[in-house]
């Protein structure tokens, strides 16, 4: 068989590429190690709504639990900063984000950080309707965050959240 220059090219380049391609990191499997216990990730985001030592035990014990999230079944994950941030718990919630948990909208809420809330719903306003844990509001996670969360929930209310 007999091929053109243009072919012969064509081929070289595809099996150049896959010669290359499994060799960036992105295409490697890297081994994590196991997965965390299901119990454990269950205790560990139920601690963090509200016992914040054991919250501070678990973390200094297994970091990986920092962002874990529970399955409560039905859609409804969790992790334990979801937690501390639908019950206002402002400790365990700050104790997690400088430990490097993954911040969001209903943390940030609760925590009446006002100007970040304003810049996620100016570039996503759909998020007005957004619900978290449990499928709390909103405006509930802003009533947890006390007088801290007030401009919050009056500037959610302009927005007419419920």
């Amino acid at each position: 068989m007999k091929l053109s220059r243009q072919e012969f090219l064509r081929m070289s380049m595809i099996s150049a590429a896959g010669l290359i391609v499994p060799s960036f990191p992105v295409f490697q499997k890297k081994d994590k190690g196991p997965q965390i216990k299901p119990e454990l990730v269950k205790e560990f985001v139920t601690v963090g709504h509200g016992n914040f030592d054991k919250t501070k035990e678990m973390l200094n014990e297994l970091p990986a639990l920092l962002n874990a999230t529970w399955d409560w079944g039905g859609g409804d994950y969790e992790t334990a900063l979801g937690g501390a941030s639908h019950v206002g718990n402002r400790d365990i919630a700050q104790y997690l984000i400088k430990a490097g948990a993954r911040y969001d909208i209903f943390s940030a809420i609760m925590l009446g950080k006002l100007e970040l809330v304003k810049s996620m719903l100016t570039i996503f306003p759909e998020t007005i309707n957004a619900k978290g844990p449990h499928g709390l509001s909103l405006i509930h996670h802003a009533k947890k965050g006390g007088d801290e969360a007030l401009p919050v929930l009056e500037y959610l209310q302009s927005l007419g959240a419920s």
